[in-house]
Parts: C-alpha cells; sequence; structure tokens
C-alpha cells in the first residue's frame, strides 16, 4: 500500500500556478544566458574563416572542419600549455586544501590567545584587493629568486581563502570531538588524528573546493603572465592569448582554441557535479 501511495505521489501532476510559471521561465532564461555563448563557440570552430564571417553565429557549418581543433592545438602549443598548467594546478591545490583544511581544524578543535584575532585579521587580509598589493608581491617573489620559474605562481596559489575555512569549518563542526580524543587516548598524535580521521571526512568539502579553486587557478592569467614570462613557461591561458596574436583575424581557429581550453574543466565538473553539490549543501546546512 505504502508502495503504490508513493508511486501517486510521483505521478501528481505539478499544478500549473503563476509562481511555477515565472520560477521555471527564470531557470531557462538562466539556461539559454549560460549555454548560448559555449554553443555559439562551438559552432563557430568547426567553419571556416569566410563562412564564419558571412554567416550567422547560430547558423550551422556546411561541413565539421577539425583542421581548426589541428591548427589551435600545434600552432598554440597547447600540449606545452597543458603541461605547465597540470603542474602548476596539482601542486598548488594539493598545498591549498591541506594548508586549508589544517588552518580549519587548528581554529576548530584548539583554544589558544589570540584565536579570534588571528580570523579577524585572516578575514580582514583577504577584504584587501590583491592589484593594490602588487608592486610588494612582485619585490617579495623577485627577491625569493622565483620570478620566471613555475614556482612563482605555485607559491601565490597557496594561500587559503575565506571560502575554503568556512567550508572546512562547517564539516568539522559536524564530526564528533569524541572521535579525536578517543584515537588521542589510543595514543594518536594531533597530527596523526587529522590525516587519520579527519581529513577522511572531508571528502566532500576537498572535492567542493577542488573545483570552486581549481577553476581559479587554471584560467588565472595574470599571475603566469607577470611572473612566467619565458615562452617554455607558458600556461594554458597565456598560451591561448599569444595565439591570438597570429590568428587575430582567424576567429574560427581561435574559438577552436577556447573550446580546447574549457573542455578539460566541463568534463571535470560533470563527473564530480554529485560531490560538489553535496559540499555545499553540507557547508549551508
Amino acid at each position: 500500500m505504502e508502495l503504490i501511495q508513493t508511486q501517486k505521489k510521483r505521478k501528481k501532476k505539478v499544478k500549473i500556478t503563476p509562481g511555477n510559471i515565472f520560477k521555471y521561465l527564470i531557470l531557462l532564461i538562466g539556461a539559454i544566458v549560460a549555454i548560448l555563448p559555449i554553443l555559439v563557440v562551438f559552432i563557430g570552430s568547426f567553419k571556416s574563416n569566410n563562412e564564419f564571417l558571412s554567416s550567422g553565429v547560430l547558423s550551422l557549418p556546411k561541413s565539421l572542419d577539425f583542421s581548426n581543433y589541428k591548427t589551435a592545438f600545434i600552432n598554440g602549443q597547447m600540449l606545452l600549455g597543458f603541461k605547465n598548467t597540470l603542474i602548476i594546478f596539482v601542486i598548488s591545490m594539493v598545498g591549498k586544501l591541506t594548508l586549508g583544511s589544517m588552518f580549519a581544524y587548528a581554529m576548530s578543535r584548539f583554544e589558544f590567545r589570540l584565536k579570534k584575532l588571528i580570523m579577524v585579521l585572516f578575514m580582514m587580509a583577504m577584504l584587501i584587493p590583491g592589484i593594490t598589493s602588487q608592486v610588494a608581491t612582485f619585490q617579495i617573489i623577485n627577491s625569493m629568486g622565483l620570478f620566471n620559474t613555475m614556482w612563482a605562481v605555485i607559491v601565490l596559489n597557496l594561500g587559503t581563502d575565506v571560502i575554503s575555512v568556512y567550508v572546512f569549518l562547517q564539516y568539522l563542526n559536524e564530526i564528533p570531538i569524541s572521535l579525536d580524543e578517543s584515537a588521542y587516548l589510543d595514543g594518536a598524535s594531533y597530527f596523526g588524528i587529522f590525516w587519520r580521521i579527519i581529513l577522511p571526512n572531508l571528502k566532500a568539502p576537498i572535492v567542493t573546493m577542488l573545483i570552486i579553486s581549481g577553476v581559479g587557478v587554471y584560467n588565472d592569467f595574470y599571475n603566469p603572465f607577470l611572473y612566467m614570462p619565458d615562452r617554455s613557461l607558458k600556461v594554458i591561458s597565456t598560451a591561448l592569448f599569444a595565439f591570438k596574436g597570429p590568428y587575430g583575424t582567424n576567429w574560427p581557429v581561435i574559438l577552436a582554441g577556447v573550446i580546447i581550453v574549457i573542455l578539460p574543466i566541463l568534463i571535470v565538473f560533470v563527473f564530480l557535479q554529485k560531490y560538489i553539490y553535496n559540499g555545499v549543501a553540507g557547508s549551508v546546512k
């Protein structure tokens, strides 16, 4: 009986009300606004230059021309860009998530002097626009001997942001302190408690911040352009920017390069979206 009632509830039609119509209309408009630019870029990447200039942005190409992708990938040195981006991304995100979770663990589990002051100062530092401190930042990076190396961007990416701290803190509040106490009585150190008990329970927020912060690292153009001017240190964003120069009038090839750039992060997001939504929902709860 309960199963039948459940099925009846599922088959129950949604009532057509002005509120529901308005809600779905807003969702539809939002979906179109988000998908339309990507669709225009995707369609344009398969056209020839003459066809692109003489046809509408949403008109389908007469034939699929994959030569634009070949030109963008080879002449744009996309493989070198992907390699350097991957190195920076992996090291930056491992360090960023480790430091962020450790900071949140210390703020959640320990009581010490100036704890509140540290948190306030941390938030105040994040409120200062980054562009205002670029001269001092450049001087520090240069004095450390990191200019024109990938470590310059990696060090700048290792900073923990307020969003990740709060996401980790919300999840840490859901983990019983009794687990820490039991492990401590069994002889585990605080460091061991963090790695063996706390960190495995932070998978959802880790995946969430991996995408939220990772997209910023992947798309970062300013820092690699400023601190890594060497051609052999191109990342995917600077490779696309440099590639635009000789192909500034050939838009289909440029659009093919854009698709190549956004495709990896789009695939990752599709496969990890379940964990992202769970992480955001858990942090809000």
